[in-house]
């Protein structure tokens, strides 16, 4: 039943900007960190950003610091992930993930992922 839906990826120029989205069904999310994740092919998955679910602690990847904000509205079960001054190394399928213990997204137990969407930097 629990369910993470991401939304907002498109094609964009270098230097442009997206804010995608991450809606939760079946969970109360306000009860979990949300990470942001990115894969590009060929690659590793790479994490670059979680914020709690008090928004007390926020993270950022080197990669995307600077560039990239996270945010949450627990009233309405989302998260958001602003992505700023857009690079062709940007390119990647963008994942939401919720984890009721915080910032780990590597256990069995409540921690749910979302599909993704794909963002493609290219002039």
């Amino acid at each position: 039943q629990a369910q993470l839906v991401e939304s907002g990826g498109t094609l964009v120029q270098p230097g442009g900007s997206l804010r995608l989205s991450c809606a939760a069904s079946g969970f109360t999310l306000g009860y979990y960190a949300v990470g942001w994740f990115r894969q590009a092919p060929g690659k590793e998955r790479e994490g670059i950003s979680c914020i709690s679910n008090g928004n007390g602690r926020i993270y950022y990847a080197d990669s995307v610091k600077g560039r990239f904000t996270v945010s949450r509205d627990n009233a309405e079960n989302m998260a958001y992930l602003q992505l700023d001054n857009l690079k062709p190394e940007d390119t990647a399928v963008y994942f939401c993930a919720a984890d009721r213990s915080g910032c780990h997204f590597t256990g069995k137990m409540n921690v749910y992922w979302g599909r993704g969407t794909q963002v493609t930097v290219s002039s």
